[in-house]
C-alpha cells in the first residue's frame, strides 16, 4: 500500500452518521408503512345490491339460452338499479356464478382469494394479496418508497464500495480496526442488492405510474374493458391529471403518505367524454333501463334486438 496515502475514517464525523441515519429511518418508517397496508388493508367485494338470491342465481346459471340468461341480468340490473356500464365479450352483463354477483365495473373473480374484488388490478405474489380498489394506492407508494429506500442505500454505500476496490478501506480497518475483514464483503452485498433491487422496482413502479395515468388495471391494458358498443382501452380515461387524483386525491402531502386518499367507492366510474356521449346517445335510442346501465349501440347485433324487445315489453308492462 502507498504510504502516502492519507487514511481517513470510514464516515469522517459523527455528524455525517447522524444525518445518514436521520434520512434512513423515515425512508425506513415509510417502506414498511406502505408495505404493511398493502398487505393488510382488507379487500372490497362488490356491494350487497350485487349480489343475486339463490333462485334468481339458480334461474340464471340454468338458463337454456344466451338471450335468456341476458334478458335475466337485465331485469336484476334495472330493479337494483345497478351503474354496470362494462359487458362480457358476448355483449351481456358480467356476472359471476361462483359468487353468484352481478360484477360492478372493473370488478372480477381471484380464483386465490376466491371471491370478487373491486377494481381489480392482479394477485401479487410478492405481497400474497390482490392489488385493488382497496390497497391500490399503498401498492404503488410501497414500491415508490422502495425505490427510493433502495437508492439511498446504494447513494450512501457508493463511497466505500470505490474505496473498498481501491484497496483503501482495507488499510482503514487495519489502522483504526474498526471494522472486521468480512466487512467488505457484506459491503459488496449490500451496494449490488440495492442497486438491483432498485432497478427491478423502478420498472414496476414506473408501469404502474403509466397506467394511473390512463386510468387502467393492469389487466385491462392486456384486456381492454368492454362497454357496449365495443373495447374501449381508455373507457375510464378522464385526464391524467383527474385519474392520478382518482387515486392519491387533491393534496400532495397526503398522496405520498400510506394513508386512505382514494376517490369513489369502487363501484361508480366516470367515463371519457366520447364514450360518454356514446351512453348519452343510446339512452335515447333505446329508453332508459337506468341512468347508469348502458344498452348495446350495434343495432345490426342480436344483444341489442333483446335488450330493445325487452325493454319494449317492460314499457308495455308498466303503461
Amino acid at each position: 500500500m502507498n504510504e502516502n496515502i492519507v487514511l481517513e475514517p470510514l464516515l469522517s464525523s459523527n455528524q455525517e452518521v447522524i444525518i445518514y441515519l436521520f434520512i434512513y429511518h423515515p425512508l425506513l418508517f415509510l417502506f414498511l408503512w406502505s408495505y404493511y397496508q398493502t398487505i393488510f388493508k382488507p379487500l372490497v367485494g362488490p356491494p350487497s345490491d350485487f349480489y343475486v338470491g339463490e333462485a334468481e342465481g339458480e334461474r340464471i346459471a340454468t338458463a337454456q339460452t344466451l338471450d335468456e340468461r341476458r334478458t335475466s341480468l337485465l331485469r336484476f340490473c334495472r330493479r337494483g338499479d345497478l351503474p354496470v356500464l362494462t359487458r362480457h365479450f358476448d355483449g351481456s352483463i358480467r356476472y359471476c356464478f361462483l359468487c353468484r354477483c352481478i360484477k360492478p365495473d372493473r370488478a372480477h373473480h381471484c380464483s386465490l382469494c376466491g371471491k370478487c374484488v373491486l377494481r381489480y388490478d392482479h394477485h401479487c405474489p410478492w405481497t400474497n394479496s390482490c392489488v385493488s380498489y382497496a390497497n391500490y394506492k399503498f401498492f404503488i407508494l410501497f414500491l415508490g418508497w422502495a425505490l427510493v429506500f433502495c437508492t439511498y442505500v446504494a447513494a450512501t454505500s457508493l463511497e466505500y464500495f470505490i474505496l473498498f476496490w481501491q484497496g483503501i478501506a482495507n488499510a482503514h480497518m487495519d489502522v483504526n480496526n474498526s471494522a472486521s475483514p468480512g466487512g467488505k464483503f457484506h459491503l459488496l452485498f449490500l451496494f449490488f442488492a440495492s442497486i438491483m433491487f432498485a432497478i427491478s422496482v423502478s420498472s414496476l413502479f414506473f408501469y404502474h405510474l403509466f397506467l394511473t395515468g390512463k386510468n387502467r388495471t393492469t389487466l385491462e391494458s392486456f384486456r381492454a374493458p368492454i362497454f357496449s358498443d365495443g373495447p374501449q382501452k381508455d373507457g375510464f380515461n378522464i385526464g391524467c391529471k383527474q385519474n392520478f387524483q382518482e387515486i392519491f386525491g387533491k393534496k400532495i402531502l397526503t398522496a405520498i403518505i400510506p394513508i386512505w386518499t382514494t376517490r369513489g367507492d369502487g363501484v361508480h366510474y366516470q367515463v371519457n367524454s366520447l364514450l360518454l356521449g356514446a351512453l348519452q346517445l343510446q339512452q335515447q335510442q333505446f329508453g332508459n333501463i337506468s341512468n347508469d346501465v348502458a344498452l348495446p349501440l350495434d343495432t345490426t347485433s342480436n344483444s341489442v334486438n333483446n335488450d330493445r324487445n325487452y325493454l319494449l315489453s317492460e314499457n308495455n308492462n308498466n303503461r
